[in-house]
């Protein structure tokens, strides 16, 4: 990937709602990687199914750390879930070479500094990279304890749904992002990684939730800025967007958005929930009253099994792909794609039609495939970058927030 280019960007923060008033952020561009190995247009199944079986051993890990650091199960974490660990291991789709699509952009770890591709996911709080030591890392760049490391003696280990882990030793380190330093972070350096991490884009992952999600337990890279004062405001922003893409750390980068940012609290601090009022297809409310996440390192929406079959029966012409695409999946003909929209603190938000067909089941087919599916991570919707694309996202530590903005 060619190196990224760095830049600063100012902030005009007028509204009453606005983020804290220091007037400077910093700007990250990141991009996808799009998946291939289909024809083009056509859904792209193993990515697919690799996604969910990913996505299940993510927050089967997260949750049971935040049970670990708080002393108590996560509320939104149903007794139907709470087995999900034993779950993911028992088998499913293996995510080799599954290529995924994954918003990543570049840090930079030690002294002298030494670059990674990182997945940037609002969905988990721990960073981790490749070791020197790891022998089924592929041709990732890898990390050797540097002059400004510290062996933190530590092990951890993160699962994830194919029965795979990522696992190794802890350190601490310089982190950078875009000129911003955190000094004396916590990150793993993996002596063997899931096949996910092997064959992916990515050197490795940096989780931007709370810490109470942290396996290692540790502080997270942007909770570390915060605390160290390196940022003029607790709060970070994704543009997800055909071209520009950015993370920008400290605020808003109103070059993205237009009006005002609209803000909906935070109802359980962990990951980034927050109450979703309804899920509307045209005009008309086919679900209600749900928990969202959200979660930049995730490309579906996922739902409980029960709100998606609802949804569903009200799109018309729809069917149940779980015998053909896998397990949760539904379609709807590929020329009278639903108009779905997304209702949080009482405003609207479109999903673009582009992204939520993920195209025809197979090749020719007139059946295509919904980005919307089905599966019983907890009581609580995991809503990914197919709802992130259509707006600007906010998320504030400051105040324990998340906001939406309309796209420029």
């Amino acid at each position: 990937m060619p190196a990224a280019a760095f830049f600063v960007s100012l902030l005009s923060l007028t509204s009453a709602f606005a983020l804290p008033t220091q007037p400077t952020g910093i700007a990250i561009p990141i991009q996808k990687r799009v998946s291939s190995g289909t024809p083009q247009g056509v859904a792209n199944i193993a990515s697919l199914k690799a996604q969910v079986n990913k996505l299940s051993g993510k927050y089967a890990t997260t949750l049971a750390a935040y049970e670990t650091n708080t002393g108590g199960a996560h509320p939104a974490a149903a007794s139907s879930a709470r087995n999900a660990t034993k779950r993911a291991t028992s088998g499913g789709e293996a995510l080799t070479d599954a290529q995924e699509e994954l918003w990543f952009g570049t840090i930079s770890v030690g002294t002298p500094a030494k670059q990674y591709t990182i997945d940037f996911d609002t969905g988990s709080s721990d960073l981790f990279i490749p070791s020197s030591s790891c022998k089924n890392c592929g041709s990732h760049t890898t990390y050797n304890p540097s002059k400004t490391s510290k062996d933190l003696r530590k092990e951890f280990s993160l699962s994830y749904g194919d029965g795979s882990t990522t696992s190794g030793e802890q350190y601490s380190d310089t982190v950078t992002v875009a000129g911003l330093t955190a000094t004396g972070q916590t990150l793993g350096a993996a002596t063997s990684y899931s096949d996910s991490f092997t064959n992916g884009p990515t050197d490795g992952l940096m989780g931007l939730a709370f810490p109470s999600l942290s396996s290692y337990p540790a502080t997270p890279f942007f909770n570390t800025l915060i605390s160290q004062k390196k940022v003029a405001a607790g709060a970070f922003s994704f543009f997800l967007g055909e071209s520009g893409s950015e993370l920008f750390l400290g605020g808003s980068d109103q070059a993205h958005y237009t009006g005002d940012i609209n803000w909906n609290a935070v109802t359980q601090e962990g990951y980034w929930q927050i109450a979703l009022d309804s899920v509307k297809i045209g005009s008309k409310a086919a679900v209600s009253g749900l928990q969202s996440i959200i979660d930049s390192g995730t490309t579906l929406i996922v739902g409980d099994t029960a709100s998606v079959a609802t949804f569903y029966k009200a799109v018309p012409g729809s069917q149940d792909l779980s015998s053909t695409v896998g397990q949760g999946f539904y379609g709807f003909p590929c020329n009278k794609v639903p108009s779905v929209s997304f209702t949080f603190g009482g405003k609207s938000y479109p999903v673009d039609p582009q992204f939520f067909n993920l195209g025809p089941a197979s090749q020719g087919s007139s059946t295509c495939v919904g980005a919307l599916m089905g599966q019983d991570l907890g009581d609580f919707w995991v809503v990914g970058d197919v709802f992130m694309r259509s707006v600007y996202t906010t998320f504030d530590f400051d105040n324990s927030r998340v906001g939406f903005a309309t796209l420029a």
